[in-house]
């Protein structure tokens, strides 16, 4: 008796992709509902299935669809938008900028309908993402009929869809309950990184994660500097950093992993952590090549993946797959390594699990979700065909295939598109709409290409500081007592510097322009004499973000880059309407008060003859730490017989322009 099913494809090489990777030729598989029924000889499925629909493969490749699993698929918006650029540069002069000023809800919602269009003509079936109003990119995904596990992501600078951390940590809560149990979005967090997260962040994301039993999805070991500034400022490596932090009582997602060793390797596959390859990314941004034969002889399971299409600029995982053996090979100097059949179970069944949903998709098998693909490959390109080796199909596909060979793609039981002929996405409609947008990000960056900020960025090595800094200055008589002052129990003393700081100010009278200081820093030693110098560029935008009740004041992040030019170059480069000079004296402590650190500047201000002053400073990520850390500063001022009365909210170089604007030569 046969039994019922709703569709039969059969007259095909099926490439099941199960843990013996089975092979049928002909073959079929038999589909009902969402799910696959059964996939097995052609002869024995027709025999035991009926269904109202057979199609006939035509001898194509039946294959699971495959698993993007590391992406941004917004960006799809910004390909092509800055290319052959550092790191730090693509990141800070245009990809932080464009995005602060036109990611929104529908910006996402267009990207992801185009990346999806390109995901299912490349034969892409789940993918993996972390960005912005991930809510709007579940209905986009859903919309376009794919699957996805989709991270909000969370950083300790405000994104664009939240102000501070504390927002975005309650989007990412708000999202993980709106979207449990969908049939197609597996909703997760995605703190995007150990150096844009502070512990207290990844911790909170940790928890939400496990709280709800969802992926996290984290950048982790992307780059070599990365990793020396972790040591440099943890003294650890990046994962033992992040197991410190409690990710791993997640279901961890960790994208790229380009610089980890042997023992992090086995930390990894200890948590059950999934890694994700991106080797066209890493190529491209220099980043490396990551330890994957490692990775896969300790029994990780690693997934590969496009990264965003700002970075790669493409979604072709058929490029990916072939890329990660080739660069495998390389980095071994074995042509061994990563053989074509692994390379495509990375790309499906491993990259399945390393997403953690092996339970649903990734193999063509009784009870998994119909996410299939038909690959053609009587093609020029993909000729003759030899059959002797039963691997020999995978190498057609990872060596010769192209992603252009798919022809048919179904995900969950339903055709997405059907002789290259999408079935959910009018492509036509949102090119027409990502060229207009194009237009508008033009006109946006050729202004900004006038701005200071970008000139500094020109320069090279322009970092982020830090987010927020909350600080408290107030003018004091007798500096020798507020020093004699940090000598109590209260106050642990980590460390002790002392500079002598010659700044100029280059000031434009577009005041939205910021200022650029340009700082030679004397580090003075024991005996009052210089041991060596160091000069670095600041840009400096709003000041101020808000002043508490406690009169302590929360300043912006600011923009450093190192300062390898000459003051005279600099005037010229930057063309300042005028300049202002402060030279001061300073003594620099970093305390710990009430477990909480605090860097205590006491100062002089030679020129102009300013007085002393003593400054409390410290780091903020968010909106409460910022609050509490105010009161402790204050209460540290107190405790350091600072009186609240003498409280400047103003820095030294407003201290000098007011009143009276007094200026500097340009000279």
């Amino acid at each position: 008796m046969t039994k019922k099913a709703d569709l039969i494809l059969h007259n095909a090489i099926v490439l099941t992709m199960d843990d013996d990777f089975t092979q049928y030729e002909p073959g079929a598989v038999a589909v009902k509902g969402d799910s696959i029924l059964a996939a097995g000889p052609e002869a024995e499925v027709l025999a035991t299935y009926a269904a109202a629909e057979k199609i006939d493969c035509g001898g194509k490749v039946l294959m699971p669809g495959l698993v993007n699993a590391h992406t941004h698929v917004p960006m799809t918006l910004l390909r092509g938008l800055a290319d052959d650029l550092r790191l730090d540069v693509w990141l800070l002069g245009y990809m932080m900028p464009v995005e602060r000023e036109f990611v929104s809800p529908d910006f996402v919602r267009l990207g992801t309908l185009i990346g999806c269009a390109e995901y299912i003509r490349t034969g892409i079936t789940t993918f993996n993402d972390m960005y912005y109003y991930e809510e709007d990119i579940a209905k986009a995904t859903v919309q376009a009929g794919l699957r996805a596990v989709l991270g909000q992501t969370v950083l300790k600078f405000p994104t664009p869809d939240a102000g501070s951390f504390e927002e975005s940590l309650a989007a990412a809560r708000e999202f993980i309950v709106g979207w449990h149990d969908h049939p197609l979005i597996v909703p997760a967090v995605a703190p995007h990184a150990p150096f844009t997260c502070t512990p207290d962040i990844l911790k909170a994301c940790a928890a939400l994660a496990a709280e709800f039993d969802v992926p996290l999805h984290i950048h982790l070991a992307e780059t070599a500097v990365e990793v020396e500034n972790m040591r440099a400022e943890n003294d650890m490596p990046v994962i033992p950093y992040v197991k410190k932090q409690n990710i791993f009582d997640a279901k961890v997602i960790a994208a790229h992993c380009v610089h980890i060793d042997k023992g992090e390797i086995h930390t990894l596959k200890h948590h059950k952590a999934g890694v994700a390859h991106n080797p066209s990314s890493n190529m491209k941004l220099a980043s490396g090549a990551a330890p994957v034969m490692q990775m896969l002889e300790t029994g990780l399971n690693v997934g590969i993946g496009t990264d965003g299409p700002a970075s790669n600029n493409d979604l072709d995982m058929f490029e990916e797959v072939r890329l990660a053996s080739f660069l495998a090979k390389l980095r071994s100097g074995d042509p061994t390594s990563l053989p074509a059949r692994t390379a495509v179970l990375m790309a499906t069944r491993m990259g399945a699990r390393a997403l953690h949903l092996g339970h649903l998709t990734g193999s063509l098998e009784l009870g998994k979700r119909a996410d299939l693909i038909l690959v053609e490959i009587d093609t020029l390109h993909n000729s003759p065909r030899f059959r002797r080796d039963p691997n020999g199909i995978y190498a057609q596909l990872v060596f010769a295939g192209k992603s252009t060979d798919v022809s048919d793609v179904m995900v969950n039981g339903k055709w997405l598109m059907r002789a290259r002929k999408l079935e959910t996405i009018d492509e036509r409609i949102l090119l027409e709409e990502a060229n207009q947008y194009a237009l508008k990000v033009d006109t946006f960056l050729i202004q900004r290409e006038q701005s200071v900020l970008s000139k500094l960025i020109a320069i090279g090595g322009a970092t982020q500081e830090e987010s927020f800094e909350v600080q408290v200055k107030v003018r004091v008589e007798e500096p020798e007592a507020i020093a004699a002052a940090l000598d109590q129990p209260e106050i642990e003393i980590v460390y002790y510097r002392h500079y002598h700081e010659y700044d100029t100010y280059f000031v434009f009278e577009d005041e939205t322009q910021g200022l650029v200081r340009h700082r030679e820093d004397e580090f003075m030693n024991l005996q009052g004499k210089v041991e060596h110098v160091r000069a670095r560029l600041t840009h400096i935008g709003q000041t101020h973000e808000r002043e508490y009740p406690s009169k302590a004041m929360l300043s912006r992040s600011r923009y450093l880059a190192p300062a390898g030019q000459s003051l005279r170059f600099l005037r010229e480069y930057f063309i300042p309407d005028h300049e202002m000079f402060i030279e001061k004296d300073r003594r620099r402590w970093l305390v710990k008060y009430k477990d909480t650190e605090f860097y205590v500047n006491l100062d002089t201000v030679d020129q102009p003859d300013l007085g002393h002053f003593l400054e409390v400073k410290s780091r903020t990520w968010s909106r409460n730490d910022a609050e509490s850390k105010a009161e402790l500063a204050m209460e540290l001022v107190r405790r350091l017989g600072a009186s609240a009365e003498e409280i400047q909210a103003r820095d030294y170089v407003e201290l000098v322009r007011e009143p009276g604007e007094r200026r500097g030569s340009r000279t």
